[in-house]
C-alpha cells in the first residue's frame, strides 16, 4: 500500500459530460484532502439506476460529473483534524450523514440530518471541488472542476469525501457486499425495517423486484411478515424473490386486472398492510396506495424516476391510508449501518444473489448497457488492488 501523500493524484474516472452523452473514462486530478476530509482509493463499486438518472441531468444537471454512489474503498490520506480514520482503513462512502444532535437526529423519526444533509450541489461542504480535469488534454491547459454525485463519485480510482459521510467497515465484509449495502439493497431493506417498521404477521406487497425490491422483501422477512407478495413482469424474478423471502408472485402481464386488484386477491380481499413501490413508474403510485388496506395501509415510494407522478388519487388516502417517501430506507449511517454490517458478517443477508455482472472501470459503458437488461441486478466495478 502506498504511503499517504499530500500531492495531487492523477487517476482514471468515469466522467459524464452532458445529457445524452456517453460516459468517458478520463484522466483526472484529485487534490489532497482538506480539513475534515479523507481521500479514498476505491476498491469496488456498483451501479444503481440513480447513476443512470444523474447522467441524464437528474436531479440537477451538473456537468462534468463523476457518477457513482455505491462502493467501498481504502483511506489513502486524511486531512487536518481527522482522528476517527487513518490511512489503510476500509470504508464506505455514504450520501447521508448523522450528527446525532440536530432536531431530526434526536427525533428518532428520520435519517435526514440537518447538520450533514443530503447534498445536491455536487461539491464539498465548503462549496469547492477536489476533482478536476484538463479540458485541453493530458499535457496541460485549462483545468475545470468536476462535480460529484451527492457526496460520493465512486466511479473514480480516487475520490475525496467529507469524513462525516464516511463509515468504517469491518475488513471481513466482502467488498462486493459492502458496495451493495451502499444504496439500493439497503434502501429497500431499510424501508421495511426503519421507514415502515413492518410488523410481525403482516402482509407486504413489493412492486418491482430489482435490487431495491429484493432488499424490501428481505427486510420484510426479517421483520416477521407472514405474507410477502412480489410483483414483476420478469418471470425469472419469481425464483429470485423466493430466495429473499417472497411467498407469492404476481406477473401483471398474465391478466388485464390492475395491480392493486391482484394484490388484494392474494391478500384476502382487503389489501396489504404495507406496499413498497420500487419501480419509479409514475402510474404505479396510485396502484401502490390502493394495494393497501383501508384505514391502516401504508405505501412507501422508493423507486427514483425523472418524471412526476401525475395526478395522485387522494380518495384512497382520505380512507386512512398513509403515503410516504424515503431516502436510503430511513437508515442512519452511524446508528443503523453497523447492524446491517453484523448481519452481513453472520451471512444473514442474501447479497451474493444480487451479483449478476462484473466489469472493470474501462468498461463502464458496458456496465451501463448491462443495467438495461431485464436479468441484471447489480453490476460490480472492480478497481486495481492497493498494491497495483
Amino acid at each position: 500500500m502506498c504511503e499517504p501523500t499530500s500531492k495531487i493524484i492523477t487517476c482514471k474516472a468515469a466522467v459524464s459530460w452532458g445529457v445524452g452523452e456517453a460516459v468517458k473514462v478520463e484522466k483526472i486530478q484529485v487534490d489532497p484532502p482538506k480539513s475534515s476530509e479523507v481521500r479514498i482509493k476505491m476498491l469496488c463499486a456498483s451501479l444503481c439506476h440513480t447513476d443512470i438518472l444523474s447522467c441524464n441531468g437528474f436531479l440537477v444537471p451538473l456537468f462534468p460529473r463523476i457518477p457513482g454512489h455505491e462502493g467501498v474503498g481504502m483511506v489513502e490520506s486524511v486531512g487536518e483534524g481527522v482522528t476517527e480514520l487513518k490511512a489503510g482503513d476500509v470504508v464506505m462512502p455514504t450520501y447521508v450523514g448523522e450528527c446525532g444532535k440536530c432536531d431530526n437526529c434526536r427525533s428518532g423519526k428520520t435519517n435526514l440530518c440537518h447538520t450533514y444533509p443530503l447534498p445536491f450541489s455536487g461539491l464539498m461542504p465548503d462549496g469547492t471541488s477536489r476533482m478536476s480535469i484538463n479540458v485541453d488534454g493530458e499535457g496541460g491547459g485549462e483545468r475545470t472542476n468536476i462535480y460529484h454525485l451527492f457526496t460520493c463519485a465512486t466511479l473514480s480510482e480516487y475520490t475525496v469525501i467529507d469524513v462525516n459521510y464516511v463509515v468504517k467497515l469491518d475488513p471481513g465484509i466482502p467488498l462486493q457486499h459492502a458496495s451493495f449495502l451502499s444504496c439500493g439493497y439497503s434502501t429497500g431493506f431499510g424501508s421495511a425495517w426503519k421507514e415502515a417498521s413492518v410488523h410481525e404477521g403482516s402482509t407486504v406487497a413489493v412492486l418491482g423486484l430489482g435490487a431495491v425490491g429484493l432488499g424490501a422483501i428481505e427486510g420484510a422477512r426479517t421483520q416477521g411478515a407472514a405474507r410477502i407478495i412480489g410483483v414483476d413482469i420478469n418471470v425469472k424474478k419469481c425464483e429470485k424473490g423466493k430466495v429473499f423471502g417472497m411467498t407469492d408472485f404476481i406477473n401483471p402481464k398474465d391478466t388485464n386486472k390492475p395491480i392493486s386488484e391482484l394484490v388484494k386477491e392474494r391478500a384476502g380481499g382487503l389489501g396489504a398492510d404495507y406496499c413498497f413501490e420500487c419501480t419509479g413508474i409514475p402510474a404505479f403510485v396510485n396502484e401502490a396506495i390502493e394495494s393497501t388496506k383501508v384505514g391502516i395501509g401504508t405505501a412507501v415510494l422508493i423507486g427514483g424516476g425523472n418524471k412526476t407522478s401525475g395526478e395522485i388519487n387522494f380518495l384512497p388516502l382520505l380512507c386512512g391510508r398513509t403515503l410516504k417517501g424515503t431516502i436510503y430506507g430511513g437508515i442512519k449511517t452511524k446508528s443503523d449501518l453497523p447492524i446491517l454490517f453484523d448481519k452481513c458478517l453472520k451471512k444473514e443477508l442474501h447479497l451474493d444473489e444480487l451479483w449478476t455482472h462484473e466489469v472493470c472501470l474501462d468498461e463502464i459503458n458496458k456496465a451501463f448497457e448491462l443495467m438495461k437488461e431485464t436479468d441484471c441486478l447489480k453490476v460490480v466495478i472492480k478497481f486495481p488492488s492497493p498494491n497495483h
